[in-house]
């Protein structure tokens, strides 16, 4: 099986050329895959399949030619990957499966419009983030409160007083069940003025990764509730890099860079 890989600020991914669906690629492979001693490494799958061959976003096929199947480390499909889907687009545009600046990619949590910018990034619009109120997390000995945030896939994201870099998420941090049944994302950040926050994240099926887009939005959204102003342009930065996340009252964008890095034949079976 081809692969390439892939990071958005070093949140990487195995691209996983599928177009007909044909490849059953099972949880297990994924994990053999992700795993960073015995496989490639990678905190997730893309799997490149057309829309109209997946029965799940079939539905989608006049919108999106493109279905982003996605999987975390630990073989879970999940709803949507914002640092993801800039890294899916970035290889359709260099495979020449996509040619305008402009189009629509399928994933679970529904269809998502990037745009190729001047300088290369890739600019996903991630739709309008649906605040569910608070909940608590346990890190270490430490409880806080976060912002239940969806955007298509469920996030905790909590500003702290403690700076974010001394934090030991080696461990998954302890969350409601009852209000998280599927899991979280927690994102865990420091406010830094008015429109720039840090972050790091947990993700859930990964462990801590190096970056999240969806966790950038999550936490540009709490950091804008605090501030009073639920609209405007903030500065994310995580261990990878630095994500801008640009919030508007009907949607919400997220950009930065996303790079294809190695391609090759997989020789991995089941």
């Amino acid at each position: 099986m081809r692969f390439l890989k892939g990071h958005g600020t070093e949140n990487d991914f195995i691209i996983l050329p599928d177009p007909g669906g044909e490849a059953g690629v099972t949880a297990s492979l994924v994990t053999r895959i992700c795993d960073r001693r015995a496989g490639i490494g990678a905190d997730g799958v893309l799997v490149v399949t057309r829309t109209k061959e997946s029965h799940e976003v079939i539905e989608h096929a006049a919108v999106a030619e493109w279905f982003m199947d996605y999987r975390n480390a630990d073989g879970g499909v999940a709803e949507m990957c914002g640092n993801g889907v800039r890294v899916f687009a970035r290889y359709l545009i260099d495979a020449g499966l996509e040619q305008a600046s402009e189009f629509g990619v399928a994933t679970r949590g529904g269809v998502r419009k990037v745009r190729v910018e001047p300088n290369g990034d890739i600019t996903v619009d991630m739709g309008k983030p649906v605040v569910h109120g608070e909940s608590l997390v346990t890190v270490g000995a430490q409880e806080y409160r976060g912002l239940h945030v969806s955007m298509g896939n469920p996030h905790l994201a909590c500003a702290i007083g403690d700076p974010v870099v001394q934090l030991d998420l080696t461990h998954q941090p302890g969350f409601d069940t009852c209000v998280f049944p599927t899991g979280v994302n927690v994102e865990l950040f420091n406010p830094v003025g008015t429109s720039r926050a840090v972050m790091r994240v947990y993700e859930r099926g990964a462990g801590e990764t190096r970056s999240c887009g969806t966790g950038a939005v999550a936490t540009a959204v709490a950091a804008a509730a605090l501030s009073g102003d639920t609209t405007g342009t903030w500065t994310i930065e995580v261990l990878g890099g630095t994500l801008t996340v640009v919030l508007e009252e009907d949607t919400s964008y997220l950009s930065g860079p996303a790079v294809i890095v190695a391609s090759g034949d997989l020789m991995l079976a089941e």
